[in-house]
């Protein structure tokens, strides 16, 4: 009787075990709302600064996420269906000013983003409300003309940003080549002065009228041409001038490269500068002007590109 009375409540533990087991499982998936998924779309943008603005306007705490490409212009967008739908989450983009391949942005978001930022226009249906969670998609073939024209002006800079862009960026190479000169004379007093200019030209630069190329170098560039340009404006030195000089040249000459000049650029190298390893910087001129000697070695280099 003892044996059996034990197996008895042996059975009837491992059994309310086995049920209570069971409950907390079926409690564990029964508990999650969540349902995610995934899709890759087109989003049309430019740089950096689409990207944050982009990903900002579709991710939603808990519900959406929104992972863009400046390179490829795609997008992969993580949602919860549950909740959202991937119409949802590009018209909430489109409000912010971005089209993607299904909804066009309305005109006053487009026109409100940055110079660098306003991309060629081609999706094709306009959004001008907020986005519902049950969207219906409707026929605006009527708005293929206006998408068409939209993206001819798109690709057509106006003419006034066509000027202050150039304006600007011409500020800053006149500048650079003050200082070159008065490296080829050996005057660092002089060249102490215009950099100070061209410091004060960099910093008048709006990065907001760039066009997409110029403003990808320029923000690559910009800190260390305002480091160089910093030293040689501190120093009288023509030799601690010189030695700045040549990564301020470098990265001039990646910003000109991207940059429409109405005349001919020489891009110039002394084999014997930067203690033998060589050195580049630009000329206006095609005859050789050496920066980095001076009267020394006045005529020591050679053109090793023109840039039109």
């Amino acid at each position: 009787m003892k044996l059996m009375s034990k197996t008895w409540v042996a059975i009837t533990v491992l059994v309310s075990f086995t049920v209570s087991n069971a409950q907390n499982n079926s409690s564990v998936t029964n508990s999650s709302d969540t349902e995610l998924s995934q899709q890759t779309v087109k989003i049309y943008g430019n740089c950096g600064m689409c990207e944050t603005a982009i990903e900002k306007a579709g991710n939603i705490k808990n519900v959406a996420t929104v992972d863009w490409n400046a390179d490829t212009k795609m997008a992969t967008v993580t949602y919860d269906s549950k909740k959202t739908n991937p119409d949802e989450i590009l018209k909430r983009i489109a409000l912010s000013g971005y089209d993607s391949e299904k909804f066009l942005a309305p005109d006053n978001a487009y026109s409100k983003l940055p110079g660098c930022c306003q991309y060629d226009r081609e999706a094709k249906i306009d959004v001008k409300t907020e986005p519902k969670k049950e969207i219906v998609a409707e026929d605006h073939s009527e708005h293929a003309n206006h998408s068409e024209k939209t993206t001819v002006e798109a690709k057509k800079p106006s003419a006034s940003k066509q000027t202050m862009e150039t304006n600007q960026l011409k500020a800053v190479f006149d500048n650079y080549f003050e200082v070159k000169n008065a490296l080829v004379k050996t005057d660092g007093n002089t060249a102490s002065t215009k950099a100070k200019e061209l410091l004060s030209a960099i910093n008048a630069v709006k990065m907001e009228t760039l066009n997409t190329n110029q403003h990808t170098v320029w923000m690559k560039v910009l800190k260390t041409i305002k480091v160089d340009t910093q030293i040689i404006a501190n120093t009288k030195e023509a030799k601690k001038q010189r030695d700045h000089f040549d990564t301020l040249s470098a990265n001039m000459y990646a910003l000109i490269k991207v940059s429409k000049q109405k005349t001919p650029t020489y891009y110039q190298f002394c084999p014997m500068a930067n203690n033998g390893k060589g050195a580049n910087w630009l000329s206006k001129e095609n005859t050789v002007k050496n920066p980095y000697y001076g009267s020394m070695m006045l005529s020591c280099g050679k053109v090793v590109e023109t840039i039109k």
